[in-house]
């Protein structure tokens, strides 16, 4: 990861943006490309030329209508975005927040009451179901906090603004696609305000790229079934090299791999920690 994923790692985590933005043809040369603004005012013109190439692209109409229904600059979302500074904290007092008593208690319920899927999963990507459970406490307090952003809302927002509209735009189609395959209904389109949606909160292409149904068969579900949501993590640690066996600590040989998840270096050690912690390591 660059130092730029250090310093904004809840925005560059968990991204597969070149092959969507590649595959929908919206211009080839800079001058065709969409007008980025810095403010309200020219929102309604760029999401109707949006909207007008999308459904150039093959979009349907009516996906279109029920993504950008209640759709509107949102000035919060825009001054989140000029905020982020990083986690700004050293590791022992960003740890000692989030791996508390109350949810290492949580958390070993929990790998007990999922203790048959996730031996399948553990079988299935190597990946320990304590570190899963980890990653699933820390990014939505084990799915009882998925947030309630309008996703749609603040991706288009994002996309538009001139800072990082490179970053936003492919995210925009990835979730236009999600909805289009039939993969999410528009009503689940509700997550964190960068953008992140589903149990373990991934960005809409890396659900794209690494969804599964934890059965094998059904279409991915991460917002409502808790066992596509591991599933699902797991198949993105391992397609990021786990090695099965290994530990995650620093200096062990799938710490990196946590660093894959979320480039931060507390956030990287806060899960392995966490993962420690529900194993009594």
């Amino acid at each position: 990861m660059t130092s730029q994923a250090q310093n904004f790692p809840i925005l560059t985590r968990r991204s597969f943006i070149g092959g969507c933005f590649a595959a929908f043809a919206f211009a080839a040369s800079p001058a065709a490309a969409l007008q980025c603004g810095d403010g309200p005012g020219g929102f309604d013109a760029w999401l109707a030329e949006f909207r007008r190439r999308a459904e150039q692209a093959g979009f349907s109409p009516d996906v279109l209508d029920a993504a950008f229904a209640d759709v509107s600059y949102d000035p919060e979302v825009i001054s989140r975005d000029r905020k982020i500074y990083g986690f700004g904290q050293d590791f022992a007092s960003f740890a000692a927040k989030r791996v508390t008593p109350r949810r290492i208690k949580k958390g070993r319920e929990m790998l007990i009451a999922y203790g048959e899927p996730l031996a399948q999963i553990e079988a299935r990507f190597g990946v320990p179901g304590a570190v899963v459970v980890a990653i699933w406490g820390l990014e939505s307090e084990f799915g009882a906090g998925t947030g309630d952003a309008p996703t749609f809302t603040v991706l288009t927002t994002l996309a538009y603004d001139c800072r990082r509209p490179e970053r936003f735009l492919p995210e925009l189609i990835a979730a236009l696609k999600l909805l289009q395959r039939g993969s999410l209904q528009a009503s689940d389109f509700k997550g964190a305000w960068a953008g992140e949606i589903g149990q373990t909160q991934l960005m809409p292409s890396t659900y794209l790229k690494w969804a599964v149904a934890y059965d094998g068969h059904s279409v991915p579900d991460l917002i409502h079934r808790s066992t596509d949501a591991l599933a699902s993590t797991a198949n993105y640690l391992s397609g990021h090299g786990w090695k099965r066996g290994e530990g995650w600590d620093e200096n062990e040989p799938n710490y990196e791999v946590l660093l894959a998840w979320n480039a931060a270096p507390v956030y990287a050690k806060t899960i392995g920690l966490f993962a420690d912690r529900l194993e009594e390591r």
